[in-house]
């Protein structure tokens, strides 16, 4: 991203986009945050960043506002435009759940955000957290935000975390992709079902559980799969687990097995020593419901 010398949102009430959108570019470009109304001059500034204010959505200078677009045919926010001048909307869109739903909420109201979850509204003020109110709150309080003050240094670890773990996720899938194996469940309920083996790798992938859901949708198997087997994190073996909770395998029958250090007492993990592929193999053929 270019050097920026300031970025300006909108004065008054703060909302989760033009917060999190800020967050994203401080943690690329450390400046100010001024709320404030733009002048003609800030929005023709290129080294301006204008969020979620000013009616242009113009990303060369550094413009990214949606509020005169019609939310009838697009689905976007402030954080939306600003992940898209990264590069890195796909990605966050597919990585984060929750994304999809900070766009409608922003985009076209609680009423129809509710709706389109298929849920009511108050259910939604259910799930706000004490900790989105104060952010929020103490983001709009003050005029000015800038290095050093409690909330632009909490903002810029949010935006780092953030960019950080659509990275690390990108990373991750590029790299389980080419090595997974997919082995025959071979139990006589689930005939079409897979065991996903992820072979210990140098180097290697750290948390590959976490990003193994979105592989197996780009293979298109992510319905067909009951058991994941990853290296463990803790040891020289590997981790065997339930896969979305599929009922196909209850580990606890393996834990009399000698090369088995834990099973979980709700059969849906375990741990063993074992690293050769057929006794892996075993193992899951024992585990079997």
């Amino acid at each position: 991203m270019r050097d920026i010398t300031a970025i300006l949102t909108h004065p008054g009430g703060a909302h989760k986009d033009d917060f999190l959108a800020c967050s994203i570019l401080i943690a690329q470009s450390p400046v100010e945050i001024l709320r404030r109304e733009p002048t003609p001059d800030a929005l023709d500034d290129p080294k301006i960043a204008v969020v979620d204010i000013g009616h242009r959505h113009d990303p060369e200078t550094l413009c990214f506002d949606h509020h005169q677009l019609d939310p009838k045919e697009h689905l976007t926010c402030a954080l939306s435009l600003v992940l898209d001048y990264l590069g890195i909307y796909s990605s966050a869109r597919r990585y984060c759940d929750w994304l999809e739903t900070a766009e409608w909420f922003d985009c076209r109201g609680p009423n129809k955000t509710a709706d389109w979850l298929g849920t009511d509204r108050d259910i939604l003020a259910r799930l706000s957290s004490p900790i989105d109110v104060t952010l929020l709150r103490r983001f709009a309080a003050s005029e000015i935000h800038h290095r050093g003050e409690p909330v632009w240094e909490i903002m810029r670890m949010i935006g780092t975390d953030l960019l950080d773990y659509i990275e690390t996720m990108d990373q991750k899938v590029a790299a389980l992709a080419p090595i997974i194996e997919a082995w025959p469940m071979e139990h006589p309920e689930y005939p079409d079902h897979q065991v996903v083996f992820i072979p210990r790798q140098q180097p290697s992938v750290d948390d590959p559980a976490q990003g193994i859901s979105f592989v197996l949708q780009d293979l298109g198997i992510e319905k067909k799969v009951a058991v994941i087997i990853s290296p463990d994190s803790r040891g020289a073996g590997y981790g065997l687990k339930r896969f979305d909770d599929h009922p196909a395998c209850d580990f606890r029958q393996i834990e009399d097995q000698d090369d088995v250090t834990f099973a979980h007492k709700g059969g849906f993990i375990a741990k063993t020593t074992a690293t050769d592929v057929e006794r892996l193999k075993k193992l899951i053929k024992i585990a079997r419901t």
